[in-house]
């Protein structure tokens, strides 16, 4: 068997532009982008938890990424867009997360021969970060969805509004 066979050829994710940075993920992990809403406030959440959104009949909660890492919470533009990301745990009752966008996400196809890392910048071990990534002329970040969902599962376990 050739080395080739050994590694996926290529995967698609999506580009999401968030204010200051772009994130990828996986397009598996996408359930849906959609337009924006208002969120429904979560009263005691932390200024990234932006609250709740209906979304399919479920209450998902959405959260500012950049926030999420201690950065600031854009506020949203007439370009913002929510993600809709299917959990990869059980630790978030809707079983997803939404994550504000500010500009429509792309879906980009990533070929091993154009992706590297770049480690010019350290993420601390409880950031909702894995890496950045050198794509091309992008440096996305790479979200530990894992991390993200535990965040956000600690601060709506303890919200009375979400039920």
């Amino acid at each position: 068997m050739s080395s080739n066979n050994d590694r996926p050829a290529e995967i698609y994710g999506l580009m999401v532009p968030l204010d200051k940075e772009r994130l990828l993920v996986p397009r598996g992990c996408v359930a849906e982008v959609v337009g924006y809403q208002t969120p429904q406030e979560m009263t005691g959440a932390p200024p990234w938890h932006l609250g709740v959104i209906n979304w399919n009949g479920r209450k998902v909660p959405m959260v500012s990424f950049e926030g999420c890492c201690g950065g600031d919470v854009a506020p949203p533009t007439q370009r913002s867009r929510v993600v809709v990301l299917n959990a990869v745990s059980e630790a978030v009752e809707s079983g997803h997360i939404a994550i504000l966008s500010q500009g429509f996400p792309q879906l980009v196809r990533i070929s091993p021969e154009f992706v590297k890392l770049d480690a010019v910048r350290d993420f601390p071990d409880e950031s909702p970060i894995v890496c950045q990534l050198q794509v091309l002329d992008e440096t996305p970040l790479v979200p530990d969805l894992d991390r993200l969902e535990a965040m956000v599962a600690k601060e709506t376990e303890s919200l009375p509004d979400m039920g």
